[in-house]
Protein backbone atom coordinates (compact mmCIF):
# COMPACT_ATOMS: atom_id res chain seq x y z
CA UNK A 1 0.00 0.00 0.00
CA UNK A 2 1.50 3.35 -1.01
CA UNK A 3 2.06 5.55 1.98
CA UNK A 4 -0.85 8.55 2.87
CA UNK A 5 -1.26 11.14 4.42
CA UNK A 6 -4.51 10.63 7.47
CA UNK A 7 -6.64 14.42 7.85
CA UNK A 8 -9.23 14.17 10.13
CA UNK A 9 -11.49 17.68 10.01
CA UNK A 10 -13.66 18.91 12.22
CA UNK A 11 -16.04 20.91 10.14
CA UNK A 12 -17.31 20.43 6.62
CA UNK A 13 -15.71 24.15 5.63
CA UNK A 14 -12.08 22.04 6.59
CA UNK A 15 -13.24 18.52 4.64
CA UNK A 16 -13.96 20.58 1.75
CA UNK A 17 -10.37 22.45 1.69
CA UNK A 18 -8.76 19.42 2.63
CA UNK A 19 -10.66 17.25 -0.13
CA UNK A 20 -9.62 19.82 -2.66
CA UNK A 21 -6.22 19.32 -2.58
CA UNK A 22 -5.01 16.83 -5.61
CA UNK A 23 -4.19 13.17 -5.09
CA UNK A 24 -7.43 13.67 -1.73
CA UNK A 25 -9.90 11.24 -1.37
CA UNK A 26 -12.75 11.21 1.67
CA UNK A 27 -12.89 8.39 4.17
CA UNK A 28 -16.21 7.42 5.06
CA UNK A 29 -16.23 3.12 6.41
CA UNK A 30 -13.94 2.98 3.46
CA UNK A 31 -15.55 -0.65 3.16
CA UNK A 32 -14.77 0.25 -0.56
CA UNK A 33 -11.86 2.64 -0.97
CA UNK A 34 -9.54 0.49 1.65
CA UNK A 35 -9.62 -2.82 -0.11
CA UNK A 36 -8.73 -0.36 -3.39
CA UNK A 37 -5.96 0.97 -1.65
CA UNK A 38 -4.79 -2.65 -0.88
CA UNK A 39 -4.57 -3.93 -4.02
CA UNK A 40 -3.50 -0.13 -6.02
CA UNK A 41 -6.45 0.26 -7.50
CA UNK A 42 -6.38 3.34 -5.94
CA UNK A 43 -3.18 5.24 -4.20
CA UNK A 44 -4.28 8.43 -2.94
CA UNK A 45 -2.18 10.53 -1.32
CA UNK A 46 -3.87 11.57 1.63
CA UNK A 47 -7.17 10.44 3.47
CA UNK A 48 -10.09 12.95 4.33
CA UNK A 49 -11.88 11.14 7.40
CA UNK A 50 -15.12 12.85 7.66
CA UNK A 51 -16.61 9.94 9.99
CA UNK A 52 -16.60 12.20 12.70
CA UNK A 53 -17.63 15.80 11.32
CA UNK A 54 -20.96 16.77 13.22
CA UNK A 55 -24.72 16.81 11.82
CA UNK A 56 -24.57 13.74 8.70
CA UNK A 57 -25.76 10.65 10.46
CA UNK A 58 -29.09 11.65 10.77
CA UNK A 59 -32.43 10.49 8.95
CA UNK A 60 -34.30 13.41 9.43
CA UNK A 61 -38.00 14.19 8.26
CA UNK A 62 -38.59 17.73 6.91
CA UNK A 63 -42.45 19.78 7.22
CA UNK A 64 -42.75 19.40 3.55
CA UNK A 65 -42.95 15.22 3.84
CA UNK A 66 -39.66 14.39 2.51
CA UNK A 67 -36.50 12.76 3.91
CA UNK A 68 -33.05 13.86 4.45
CA UNK A 69 -30.83 10.89 4.74
CA UNK A 70 -27.29 11.81 6.29
CA UNK A 71 -24.29 11.03 3.91
CA UNK A 72 -23.09 9.07 7.01
CA UNK A 73 -26.34 7.21 8.26
CA UNK A 74 -25.23 3.88 8.08
CA UNK A 75 -27.05 0.65 5.57
CA UNK A 76 -28.28 -0.99 8.30
CA UNK A 77 -29.78 1.77 10.71
CA UNK A 78 -31.68 3.26 7.17
CA UNK A 79 -32.80 0.20 6.33
CA UNK A 80 -33.91 -0.62 9.73
CA UNK A 81 -35.85 2.75 10.47
CA UNK A 82 -39.31 1.64 10.52
CA UNK A 83 -40.67 5.01 9.47
CA UNK A 84 -37.74 5.00 6.68
CA UNK A 85 -39.29 1.39 5.62
CA UNK A 86 -42.18 1.75 5.51
CA UNK A 87 -42.85 4.81 3.51
CA UNK A 88 -40.32 3.53 0.50
CA UNK A 89 -39.75 0.09 0.87
CA UNK A 90 -38.05 -0.60 -2.24
CA UNK A 91 -34.85 1.61 -0.97
CA UNK A 92 -35.03 -0.50 2.21
CA UNK A 93 -34.96 -4.01 0.16
CA UNK A 94 -32.49 -3.09 -2.11
CA UNK A 95 -30.28 -1.88 0.95
CA UNK A 96 -30.49 -5.28 2.39
CA UNK A 97 -30.35 -7.12 -0.72
CA UNK A 98 -26.92 -5.18 -0.84
CA UNK A 99 -23.28 -7.16 0.54
CA UNK A 100 -23.59 -8.88 3.89
CA UNK A 101 -24.38 -7.94 7.29
CA UNK A 102 -21.37 -6.64 8.46
CA UNK A 103 -20.63 -4.46 5.70
CA UNK A 104 -24.35 -3.07 5.89
CA UNK A 105 -23.41 -2.33 9.54
CA UNK A 106 -20.45 -0.04 8.46
CA UNK A 107 -21.20 1.32 5.10
CA UNK A 108 -22.81 4.87 4.60
CA UNK A 109 -25.35 6.15 2.16
CA UNK A 110 -23.08 8.38 1.10
CA UNK A 111 -20.30 5.89 0.37
CA UNK A 112 -22.72 3.61 -1.09
CA UNK A 113 -23.59 6.32 -4.05
CA UNK A 114 -20.06 7.05 -4.56
CA UNK A 115 -18.67 3.36 -4.38
CA UNK A 116 -16.56 2.48 -7.42
CA UNK A 117 -17.16 -0.41 -10.14
CA UNK A 118 -16.64 -3.58 -9.56
CA UNK A 119 -14.83 -4.56 -13.09
CA UNK A 120 -11.78 -6.44 -12.42
CA UNK A 121 -9.99 -5.06 -15.21
CA UNK A 122 -10.51 -1.83 -12.91
CA UNK A 123 -9.13 -3.30 -10.53
CA UNK A 124 -6.39 -5.61 -11.48
CA UNK A 125 -3.22 -3.28 -11.95
CA UNK A 126 -1.82 -5.21 -15.10
CA UNK A 127 -4.75 -4.64 -17.00
CA UNK A 128 -5.80 -1.61 -19.63
CA UNK A 129 -8.53 0.50 -18.15
CA UNK A 130 -9.39 3.80 -18.97
CA UNK A 131 -11.32 4.37 -15.97
CA UNK A 132 -8.21 4.18 -14.12
CA UNK A 133 -5.40 5.02 -16.45
CA UNK A 134 -6.57 7.25 -18.98
CA UNK A 135 -5.97 6.14 -22.50
CA UNK A 136 -4.33 3.01 -21.73
CA UNK A 137 -7.17 1.14 -23.54
CA UNK A 138 -9.87 -1.00 -22.38
CA UNK A 139 -8.83 -5.00 -21.94
CA UNK A 140 -12.72 -5.26 -21.08
CA UNK A 141 -14.04 -4.93 -24.34
CA UNK A 142 -12.24 -8.68 -24.96
CA UNK A 143 -12.14 -10.14 -22.49
CA UNK A 144 -14.22 -11.25 -19.65
CA UNK A 145 -17.29 -9.48 -19.81
CA UNK A 146 -20.01 -10.97 -19.50
CA UNK A 147 -21.77 -8.91 -16.52
CA UNK A 148 -20.37 -5.64 -18.52
CA UNK A 149 -22.77 -3.27 -19.57
CA UNK A 150 -25.84 -3.28 -22.55
CA UNK A 151 -26.70 0.27 -22.43
CA UNK A 152 -24.70 3.32 -22.39
CA UNK A 153 -21.04 2.59 -22.83
CA UNK A 154 -18.64 3.46 -25.16
CA UNK A 155 -15.44 2.02 -26.61
CA UNK A 156 -13.70 3.44 -23.78
CA UNK A 157 -15.47 1.73 -21.07
CA UNK A 158 -18.14 -0.72 -20.62
CA UNK A 159 -17.88 -0.95 -17.21
CA UNK A 160 -21.05 -0.78 -14.61
CA UNK A 161 -21.98 0.93 -11.68
CA UNK A 162 -22.53 -1.76 -8.84
CA UNK A 163 -25.06 0.12 -5.95
CA UNK A 164 -28.26 -1.53 -5.25
CA UNK A 165 -29.16 1.38 -2.79
CA UNK A 166 -28.90 3.95 -6.15
CA UNK A 167 -31.82 1.75 -8.40
CA UNK A 168 -34.75 2.76 -6.63
CA UNK A 169 -33.36 6.19 -5.27
CA UNK A 170 -33.25 6.82 -8.65
CA UNK A 171 -36.53 5.58 -9.86
CA UNK A 172 -37.56 7.78 -6.76
CA UNK A 173 -36.41 10.93 -7.92
CA UNK A 174 -33.58 11.57 -5.40
CA UNK A 175 -31.59 14.57 -4.60
CA UNK A 176 -28.14 15.22 -3.57
CA UNK A 177 -27.00 17.97 -1.43
CA UNK A 178 -23.64 18.41 -1.90
CA UNK A 179 -21.69 21.20 0.00
CA UNK A 180 -18.51 22.83 -1.61
CA UNK A 181 -16.25 25.95 -1.70
CA UNK A 182 -19.14 28.04 -3.26
CA UNK A 183 -21.59 26.66 -0.71
CA UNK A 184 -24.47 24.23 -1.00
CA UNK A 185 -25.99 22.95 -4.25
CA UNK A 186 -28.08 20.24 -4.95
CA UNK A 187 -28.60 17.73 -7.69
CA UNK A 188 -30.39 15.03 -8.97
CA UNK A 189 -29.09 11.44 -8.16
CA UNK A 190 -29.98 10.60 -11.75
CA UNK A 191 -27.13 13.57 -13.13
CA UNK A 192 -24.81 12.26 -10.93
CA UNK A 193 -23.03 9.42 -12.22
CA UNK A 194 -21.59 10.31 -15.65
CA UNK A 195 -21.75 7.77 -18.85
CA UNK A 196 -18.09 6.74 -19.90
CA UNK A 197 -18.01 8.59 -23.94
CA UNK A 198 -15.28 9.57 -23.76
CA UNK A 199 -13.85 10.65 -20.50
CA UNK A 200 -14.61 7.58 -18.22
CA UNK A 201 -12.24 8.47 -15.84
CA UNK A 202 -14.71 11.22 -14.75
CA UNK A 203 -17.31 9.23 -13.08
CA UNK A 204 -19.42 11.48 -11.30
CA UNK A 205 -20.56 15.22 -11.26
CA UNK A 206 -19.05 16.17 -8.31
CA UNK A 207 -16.17 18.91 -8.65
CA UNK A 208 -12.57 18.85 -6.91
CA UNK A 209 -13.29 19.46 -2.87
CA UNK A 210 -17.15 18.87 -3.35
CA UNK A 211 -18.90 16.67 -0.48
CA UNK A 212 -22.31 15.20 -0.09
CA UNK A 213 -23.14 15.50 2.77
CA UNK A 214 -26.89 14.02 2.53
CA UNK A 215 -29.28 12.21 0.19
CA UNK A 216 -33.08 13.43 0.06
CA UNK A 217 -36.56 11.37 -1.01
CA UNK A 218 -39.52 13.59 -2.03
CA UNK A 219 -42.42 13.16 -0.16
CA UNK A 220 -44.32 12.42 -3.36
CA UNK A 221 -42.13 9.08 -3.32
CA UNK A 222 -43.93 7.87 -0.40
CA UNK A 223 -46.90 7.59 -2.92
CA UNK A 224 -45.73 4.45 -4.40
CA UNK A 225 -45.27 2.49 -0.96
CA UNK A 226 -47.76 0.32 -1.26
CA UNK A 227 -46.75 -0.97 -4.74
CA UNK A 228 -43.08 -1.40 -4.89
CA UNK A 229 -40.33 -3.78 -5.85
CA UNK A 230 -37.44 -4.03 -5.97
CA UNK A 231 -35.50 -7.19 -7.77
CA UNK A 232 -32.31 -8.56 -8.30
CA UNK A 233 -30.48 -11.54 -10.23
CA UNK A 234 -26.87 -12.44 -8.75
CA UNK A 235 -24.72 -15.86 -9.62
CA UNK A 236 -25.08 -16.36 -5.39
CA UNK A 237 -28.18 -15.62 -3.32
CA UNK A 238 -26.49 -13.25 -1.21
CA UNK A 239 -23.06 -11.15 -1.49
CA UNK A 240 -22.91 -10.63 -4.81
CA UNK A 241 -23.75 -7.76 -7.27
CA UNK A 242 -26.64 -7.88 -9.35
CA UNK A 243 -26.31 -8.87 -12.74
CA UNK A 244 -29.35 -7.37 -13.40
CA UNK A 245 -31.79 -5.04 -11.25
CA UNK A 246 -34.56 -3.64 -11.40
CA UNK A 247 -36.73 -0.89 -9.09
CA UNK A 248 -40.62 -0.46 -10.11
CA UNK A 249 -42.77 1.90 -8.50
CA UNK A 250 -46.81 2.42 -9.29
CA UNK A 251 -49.47 4.22 -8.54
CA UNK A 252 -52.56 2.09 -9.36
CA UNK A 253 -56.25 2.44 -9.76
CA UNK A 254 -58.72 0.48 -10.14
CA UNK A 255 -56.50 -1.77 -12.20
CA UNK A 256 -55.46 1.27 -14.54
CA UNK A 257 -51.81 2.90 -13.98
CA UNK A 258 -51.61 6.55 -12.63
CA UNK A 259 -47.98 7.09 -12.66
CA UNK A 260 -45.10 4.92 -13.07
CA UNK A 261 -41.29 4.68 -11.93
CA UNK A 262 -38.92 1.81 -13.36
CA UNK A 263 -34.94 1.93 -13.09
CA UNK A 264 -32.29 -0.35 -14.09
CA UNK A 265 -28.74 -1.52 -11.74
CA UNK A 266 -26.36 -3.54 -13.63
CA UNK A 267 -26.75 -2.70 -16.78
CA UNK A 268 -25.11 0.57 -17.12
CA UNK A 269 -22.42 2.68 -15.60
CA UNK A 270 -24.98 4.34 -14.00
CA UNK A 271 -28.57 3.82 -12.50
CA UNK A 272 -30.47 3.52 -15.56
CA UNK A 273 -33.85 5.04 -15.40
CA UNK A 274 -36.26 3.77 -17.75
CA UNK A 275 -38.75 6.96 -18.77
CA UNK A 276 -39.92 5.63 -21.83
CA UNK A 277 -41.17 3.02 -20.30
CA UNK A 278 -42.58 5.07 -17.15
CA UNK A 279 -44.60 7.06 -20.19
CA UNK A 280 -45.83 3.99 -21.68
CA UNK A 281 -47.44 2.66 -18.65
CA UNK A 282 -49.16 5.72 -17.77
CA UNK A 283 -53.11 5.58 -18.12
CA UNK A 284 -52.48 1.92 -18.86
CA UNK A 285 -54.04 -1.02 -17.19
CA UNK A 286 -51.75 -3.03 -15.28
CA UNK A 287 -51.42 -5.55 -17.04
CA UNK A 288 -48.88 -8.58 -18.61
CA UNK A 289 -48.97 -6.67 -22.22
CA UNK A 290 -48.46 -3.26 -20.81
CA UNK A 291 -45.50 -4.83 -18.67
CA UNK A 292 -44.12 -6.77 -21.28
CA UNK A 293 -44.32 -3.24 -23.48
CA UNK A 294 -42.76 -1.34 -20.98
CA UNK A 295 -39.91 -3.80 -20.57
CA UNK A 296 -39.22 -3.69 -24.46
CA UNK A 297 -39.38 -0.33 -24.32
CA UNK A 298 -36.78 0.18 -21.29
CA UNK A 299 -33.98 -2.10 -23.27
CA UNK A 300 -34.85 -0.67 -26.59
CA UNK A 301 -31.08 1.08 -26.95
CA UNK A 302 -29.72 -1.81 -25.40
CA UNK A 303 -26.79 -3.90 -27.39
CA UNK A 304 -24.19 -6.00 -26.14
CA UNK A 305 -20.95 -4.86 -25.18
CA UNK A 306 -19.04 -8.62 -25.74
CA UNK A 307 -20.40 -11.85 -24.58
CA UNK A 308 -23.44 -10.53 -22.92
CA UNK A 309 -26.30 -10.14 -25.19
CA UNK A 310 -28.13 -12.52 -23.19
CA UNK A 311 -28.41 -9.32 -20.22
CA UNK A 312 -30.76 -7.64 -22.49
CA UNK A 313 -33.21 -10.05 -22.67
CA UNK A 314 -32.36 -11.08 -18.60
CA UNK A 315 -32.93 -7.32 -18.00
CA UNK A 316 -36.29 -7.36 -19.89
CA UNK A 317 -37.70 -10.15 -17.92
CA UNK A 318 -36.87 -8.70 -14.27
CA UNK A 319 -38.49 -5.52 -15.54
CA UNK A 320 -41.80 -7.61 -16.24
CA UNK A 321 -41.57 -9.61 -13.29
CA UNK A 322 -40.70 -6.44 -10.87
CA UNK A 323 -43.58 -4.17 -11.74
CA UNK A 324 -45.69 -7.14 -11.87
CA UNK A 325 -44.98 -7.79 -8.44
CA UNK A 326 -45.19 -4.07 -7.84
CA UNK A 327 -48.75 -3.95 -9.04
CA UNK A 328 -49.54 -7.17 -6.63
CA UNK A 329 -48.62 -5.06 -3.94
CA UNK A 330 -46.06 -4.28 -1.71
CA UNK A 331 -45.55 -7.51 0.54
CA UNK A 332 -46.64 -6.61 4.18
CA UNK A 333 -43.64 -9.06 5.90
CA UNK A 334 -40.50 -8.63 4.14
CA UNK A 335 -38.93 -11.76 2.22
CA UNK A 336 -36.08 -13.69 3.81
CA UNK A 337 -33.61 -12.63 1.07
CA UNK A 338 -34.58 -9.28 0.48
CA UNK A 339 -34.61 -8.48 -3.92
CA UNK A 340 -33.88 -11.75 -4.64
CA UNK A 341 -35.59 -13.57 -7.65
CA UNK A 342 -35.20 -16.51 -5.72
CA UNK A 343 -37.67 -15.80 -2.74
CA UNK A 344 -41.55 -16.29 -3.41
CA UNK A 345 -42.48 -16.35 0.67
CA UNK A 346 -43.05 -13.75 3.32
CA UNK A 347 -40.47 -13.91 5.87
CA UNK A 348 -40.50 -11.89 9.47
CA UNK A 349 -41.24 -8.12 9.22
CA UNK A 350 -37.51 -6.56 9.49
CA UNK A 351 -39.81 -3.01 10.94
CA UNK A 352 -41.80 -5.13 13.54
Amino acid sequence: MKRFDYVRPSSIAEAVSAAALPGSAILGAGTNLLDMMKIGSAQPERLVDITRLPGLDGIDWLPDGSVEIGALVRNADLAYDERFARRFPSVAEALLSGASPQLRNAATAGGNVMQHTRCAYFHDLSSACNRRSPGSGCDALNGENRLHAVLGWSEHCIATHPSDFCVPLVALDAVVEIEGHKGRRELALEALHLLPGNTPEVESALMPGELIVALRLPAEAADFASHTRYLKLRERTSYAFAVVSAAAALVVDAGVVQSARLALGGVAAKPWRARRAEDALTGKPASPEAFAEAARLALADAKPSGHNAFKIELARRIVVRALTEAATGTPERTIPLPGSVFTTQAGSNHVA
